[in-house]
């Protein structure tokens, strides 16, 4: 069930708020939160309810690994680390089996010359997203950051329909404090609720599948071989950063705007990030929970940069590489993760040596801010060819396109006379 479906706006999205918020005038807010957490279930099961057997035991696990490692009196118990271990493990076995089996036994085909087979593994919706969370609750149960323990709150901070097939990738500090909340939903927020979701709905519908009509032919002209002139090629690309931004967005938007209906404020994911004057103030605009978790449960436990300017840039390219591989189980997203590992590397060292020099900061003037803006900008666009394209071949052939390699606009034939009677 995706949040544009007519199911969903007139059907689901309705009765659950109607239920929702019957209960919580009536003052039973335990039960409006086990009742969300079934009709978050229901929302996940409705696309194919077998990976309902993925997603609920994978939840009790999850709690029951929490519970075993989260320090008592200050003191962690003796299996605490085996348990997160084991747990990360879990974790991060079922992310890979679903979403890397397939791409990985391709890999070994080809690179061995094998004959290994394996049946088609269907992806299940949102699993990025809901492991990475429990991955997150995992790591800070051991770290003693958690406060009280409850089942149900927990299942909902799962399985909150909302955020539960695209995110944002949320914090269970930032959830688990309202649901516990109590008392009603004031009308302010449902009507904020309402405007934030149909500004996300207009984006995907109006603005991102527009842009895809224009991108998709382009791309898939590339795939094929086509040979595209610049003209085609650029247009062909803004038009997917267009796209991938209003889709990408406006989905968050939905997710923040449905979430807001039932008292609950998500993170802001997006903020104008095609503003950005140079790569680290992007990933800073762009997928900010996403760009959170990688920092906070990756490149800072590799070492971040207290171990050296080499070693940092080292940790950033590592950090986006498996920010990249994250996206999609192929080789042209973990290029495109290398890309922006490389853009990070480049411009933290460039600030660095801004600093040795004294030079002030190049966003200082208008000029240097009009500059940084528009290499970064034209830096994102070529990663996104390689996050679109399906091969590496295809990627390269659009940006021969881009690059000029093709001429500038189509050469049209000339037209041949008809034939002359005899």
């Amino acid at each position: 069930m995706l949040f544009n479906s007519y199911i969903f706006i007139f059907a689901f999205l309705p009765f659950s708020l109607g239920i929702f918020h019957g209960l919580r005038r009536a003052g039973l807010e335990r039960w409006s939160i086990l009742s969300l957490t079934l009709l978050s279930l229901v929302f996940y099961g409705w696309w194919n309810v077998v990976y309902l057997l993925l997603l609920v035991p994978l939840l009790f696990a999850n709690f029951a690994i929490a519970v075993g490692i989260v320090p008592r009196d200050g003191h962690r118990p003796p299996a605490a680390k085996p348990l997160l271990i084991a747990g990360l493990i879990l974790n991060l076995a079922v992310l890979g089996y679903f979403k890397y089996a397939n791409f990985f036994v391709d890999n070994m085909n080809s690179i061995f010359r094998l004959n290994l087979f394996l049946g088609r593994v269907v992806l299940p919706l949102g699993i990025s997203f809901f492991i990475f969370q429990k991955i997150a609750f995992l790591v800070d149960a051991y770290r003693g950051k958690l406060g009280r323990l409850d089942l149900l709150d927990y299942s909902l901070f799962v399985t909150f329909f909302p955020q539960l097939i695209a995110g944002p990738i949320v914090h269970h500090s930032e959830v688990l404090p309202q649901f516990r909340r109590h008392g009603g939903v004031s009308g302010r927020m449902l009507t904020m609720g309402l405007t934030i979701f149909a500004m996300g709905l207009a984006k995907k519908v109006l603005l991102a599948d527009t842009a895809a009509a224009f991108a998709t032919p382009q791309f898939s002209s590339a795939a094929a071989g086509t040979r595209l002139d610049l003209l085609a090629a650029w247009s062909g690309a803004l038009a997917y950063t267009a796209q991938l931004y209003f889709d990408f967005s406006g989905y968050s938007d939905m997710a923040i705007g449905a979430a807001l209906m039932f008292g609950i404020r998500l993170p802001v994911n997006f903020a104008s990030p095609y503003k950005a004057t140079n790569i680290i103030e992007f990933w800073r605009r762009w997928h900010i929970t996403l760009s959170r978790f990688l920092r906070d449960y990756l490149y800072i436990p590799l070492g971040g940069n207290r171990l050296g300017g080499m070693r940092r840039y080292v940790n950033l390219f590592i950090t986006m590489l498996l920010g990249g591989l994250w996206h999609g189980a192929g080789w042209t997203f973990v290029i495109w993760g290398g890309l922006h590992g490389f853009y990070l590397a480049v411009n933290h060292g460039w600030r660095a040596l801004r600093t040795t020099l004294g030079w002030p900061p190049s966003e200082s003037n208008r000029f240097g801010a009009f500059l940084g803006g528009t290499i970064t900008f034209l830096a994102v666009v070529v990663g996104w060819v390689f996050f679109r394209a399906a091969q590496f071949g295809s990627a390269i052939n659009m940006l021969k396109g881009m690059a000029g390699f093709n001429g500038v606009v189509p050469h049209c034939c000339p037209q041949q006379e008809p034939p002359r009677g005899r």
